[in-house]
């Protein structure tokens, strides 16, 4: 009986001695589980806080444009681009210019050498003296006309010779003209076998299609001049986006090949016709254009701002991006002289001048802080 009563008890403390290992063990798993959930936080220092200049701030009320993305070109308008042809066929004797000159209107730019141009000449002179004879003539037949002193058939003539003198010289003399060559110095005997091109309106050249020696026709296209002082922009908008776009909304665009910065325009018109590729022209002023140095024929890409919509929003500072995903540090709590942040991934709708559109933003609560400033190096430790 002794026996039986002495196992009784030792088992009975066996128990107690394990049942309260286990109570102990439990509470220091709970601990330790509370200690994890705790450094899984983000910590920062009072110091740290101070000397990384941190910042804490909430979501904002911003204003976010609707936008219509397209590309395009720098483009100048019909009468500010010209292509220089030659009024009649001959041979280049010079060309000075090279692409880039600057040149003004009326400038000589070429000199074209042919023959033809001195039959020309000759023509006109030899008409300009039958019609001192033909003029004569045909007075003379005047009055003898009046005075019947001369049959109809030698006024009528007379009459033809000369009208049909009057219209051969007129038309040599606007020949003479389109060439560029005098007709009073053609009168007094100077006859040239070269005649001058002219610069139609002042500007740059940009292409030269000739050399000396050359041989052109009418057709031919001798060389470009392109006046840069009155450029826009010729924007391609997709069918499906064009009933958005209206006069006079804002136009934000970049040249990515030459220029990170950008720049502001406005829609001046809008096409009426669908290209074979289904867009539309439209057709930007820039603003400021006097002060940039944009070329004709530059690849722009322009964001047609047709409206805005108003979204809470953080700084871009505050979103921090890893491996694809975004996430921003929320303040859990302050204890003492130390912060606690949580990290919590977001999704970024839209960028605009320096804030972030957050996609469920309204699951936030409305005093929630956010690290909006320094978030990026406590990552990066």
């Amino acid at each position: 009986m002794t026996r039986k009563l002495y196992t009784i008890v030792l088992f009975s403390f066996l128990f107690t001695f394990f049942g309260c290992g286990e109570k102990k063990n439990e509470t220091n798993k709970s601990q330790t589980e509370n200690n994890t959930i705790k450094d899984s936080r983000i910590q920062v220092t009072q110091a740290q806080f101070g000397q990384s200049k941190m910042t804490l701030g909430g979501l904002e009320e911003k204003s976010f444009p609707n936008v219509v993305s397209v590309n395009g070109l720098i483009d100048v308008p019909p009468e500010y681009r010209a292509v220089v042809n030659a009024t009649m066929g001959g041979y280049i004797k010079t060309t000075p210019l090279l692409i880039g000159d600057k040149v003004k209107k009326g400038q000589v730019l070429v000199t074209i050498e042919n023959p033809e141009f001195v039959t020309i000449q000759q023509n006109y002179m030899e008409v300009n003296e039958q019609l001192t004879y033909l003029k004569a003539e045909y007075d003379r037949q005047v009055t003898m006309k009046a005075e019947n002193i001369t049959s109809q058939k030698s006024f009528l003539k007379a009459e033809s010779d000369y009208k049909m003198a009057v219209a051969k010289h007129r038309g040599l003399e606007k020949q003479l003209s389109m060439l560029h060559i005098s007709p009073s110095r053609v009168r007094s005997g100077e006859i040239t076998s070269v005649v001058n091109v002219l610069a139609p309106i002042s500007g740059r050249v940009t292409k030269v299609n000739v050399t000396k020696g050359t041989y052109v026709s009418p057709a031919e296209a001798i060389l470009e001049i392109i006046d840069n002082d009155h450029i826009h922009l010729e924007l391609s908008v997709f069918e499906k986006d064009i009933m958005a776009i209206k006069k006079g909304q804002k136009i934000d665009f970049k040249i990515p090949e030459a220029s990170s910065e950008t720049y502001k325009a406005e829609v001046h018109l809008v096409g009426t016709s669908i290209e074979p590729n289904r867009t539309i022209h439209v057709h930007g002023h820039l603003e400021n254009e006097s002060e940039n140095h944009f070329l004709v024929g530059m690849f722009v890409e322009a964001d047609i701002i047709t409206g805005s919509i108003s979204a809470k929003a953080l700084p871009q500072e505050s979103i921090i991006e890893e491996g694809g995903v975004s996430y921003v540090l929320v303040l859990d709590e302050k204890n003492g002289d130390v912060y606690y942040f949580n990290q919590i991934e977001v999704e970024v709708k839209e960028n605009y001048k320096g804030y972030s559109m957050i996609e469920g933003a309204e699951s936030f609560q409305a005093n929630t802080a956010f690290l909006t400033s320094g978030a990026f190096n406590l990552l990066g430790e």
